[in-house]
C-alpha cells in the first residue's frame, strides 16, 4: 500500500507544477505522510524532476527539515 502512496504522491505534484505554491503546498503533505525512506526517494526524485523545472527548486526545502 505504501509504495502506491509513493507513486500517487508524484503523480499529484507532476500535476500541480503549474504552481509553484500548490507545488509546495502538496509537498508538505507528503512529507507528512510518507515513510522516512520514502521522503529519501521522493528527494532523489525532486532533484531530478526540478532540474526540469527551475522555479520549483526552492520547495525543496521542504523536504530537508
Amino acid at each position: 500500500m505504501s509504495r502506491s502512496m509513493f507513486a500517487y504522491t508524484k503523480t499529484i505534484l507532476e500535476r500541480v507544477s503549474f504552481d509553484p505554491l500548490l507545488f509546495c503546498k502538496e509537498l508538505e503533505k507528503a512529507v507528512r505522510f510518507l515513510l522516512p525512506s520514502e521522503v529519501d526517494e521522493l528527494f532523489d526524485w525532486l532533484l531530478n524532476y526540478t532540474n526540469e523545472k527551475p522555479e520549483l527548486k526552492h520547495c525543496l526545502i521542504v523536504v530537508n527539515k
